[in-house]
């Protein structure tokens, strides 16, 4: 045999280098119960080793498309990490892509995972396929597949990045348009749980800088740690959006998933370019987090609204005649809904009084 340059006389293993097989896939099989509770007859788990299959009842639309998105949910982890507290990272996860998916109103049908690590910590690790399940299933999404990867030298020991991938379903017909919104419109919204998954960049670099401890509350934190409030994981929109498009007596225009970019981008993108949103602010209490966090950074008013959601999670365009309709079927859902402002002539603007006019 050749001599080879360099040859190492010791005998390695994949183990060797950081990644554990088995213990990855003992973790996944204890969590088999956890991910087949959000199947259904449609999860065709039998018939293929290597990826997910989901039957599509394509009978039941005229023209059926498939809609779909992916997200991860940001510096919102190093909090986790910090704080120790994994449990709710998962659903901010399935928020992420799920939230989205519903704005063009399509029915979630399946959510993929993938799960990064530097070590597999197997509590952490489970945790997070919970939460993703838990949220999955109250969204009517089957936990279709995923992948956890351990890499150890691109990421720390203790270091877990994700991303999530959804896909649902809508008739051609009735996706919303821009081109629907008219001059009168009303501008509602849906509230949100808190922070969500967007604007953590600036929220640690405001922690940082004040040097605020996670772990204890402050005056408006009512009782709770600073970090069990960053840390509130992003509201499933799901179930009570579908409610109100399937309800035949609202006539919903657009509606637009309050995520990065805040007011401005995201209610911008479900106008014409023909018209403005005016957003009143009248009458609208701003949660204590976002005041809060305006106070300590020292946050110009139209930042916040760029960066925040500032308590509003969900924001749906509707005609005038709907409003009661629309407060009614949120109500047998366990939602209310606030009224924002109205659709103006413009030119694909979002205002705000008190800030742009």
């Amino acid at each position: 045999m050749p001599e080879s340059a360099g040859q190492n006389s010791k005998r390695f293993t994949y183990k060797d280098s950081g990644v554990d097989i088995d213990k990855a896939g003992t973790l996944l099989s204890g969590l088999k119960r956890v991910i087949g509770s959000t199947h259904t007859s449609d999860v065709l788990s039998s018939m293929s080793s290597f990826c997910g299959l989901f039957n599509v009842h394509t009978s039941k639309y005229k023209d059926p498309v498939l809609a779909s998105s992916t997200d991860g949910v940001g510096t919102k982890l190093i909090l986790a990490k910090e704080t120790g507290d994994y449990s709710t990272v998962g659903q901010d996860l399935v928020a992420m892509s799920v939230n989205d998916l519903i704005c063009c109103g399509a029915k979630p049908l399946f959510f993929l995972d993938y799960i990064a690590c530097g070590t597999i910590d197997t509590f952490k690790i489970s945790t997070l396929i919970t939460s993703i399940a838990e949220a999955c299933k109250y969204c009517g999404a089957a936990l279709l597949g995923g992948e956890t990867a351990e890499m150890p030298d691109m990421y720390g020991d203790d270091e877990i990045d994700l991303a999530g991938f959804a896909v649902g379903i809508v008739e051609r017909g009735k996706v919303f348009s821009p081109d629907s919104v008219k001059d009168g419109d009303l501008v509602t919204g849906l509230y949100s749980s808190g922070l969500h998954s967007n604007g953590f960049s600036l929220v640690r670099k405001i922690i940082g800088s004040l040097s605020l401890d996670l772990g204890r509350p402050l005056d408006w934190t009512g009782g709770r740690s600073l970090g069990e409030i960053l840390l509130t994981p992003t509201k499933l929109y799901s179930p009570v959006v579908g409610s109100i498009v399937e309800d035949e007596s609202i006539q919903v225009k657009g509606i637009a998933n309050i995520t990065g970019g805040g007011f401005y981008d995201n209610i911008s993108r479900i106008i014409p370019e023909g018209l403005d949103v005016v957003i009143s602010g009248e009458n609208r209490e701003i949660p204590p987090v976002f005041k809060a966090l305006m106070q300590l950074g020292n946050i110009p008013a139209r930042e916040m609204y760029k960066v925040f959601n500032m308590g509003v999670g969900m924001v749906l365009i509707i005609s005038p005649g709907s409003l009661e309709a629309l407060k009614a079927r949120a109500r047998n859902e366990g939602e209310g809904i606030m009224v924002l402002g109205r659709v103006t002539g413009g030119t694909g603007k979002v205002k705000i009084k008190g800030i742009d006019l």
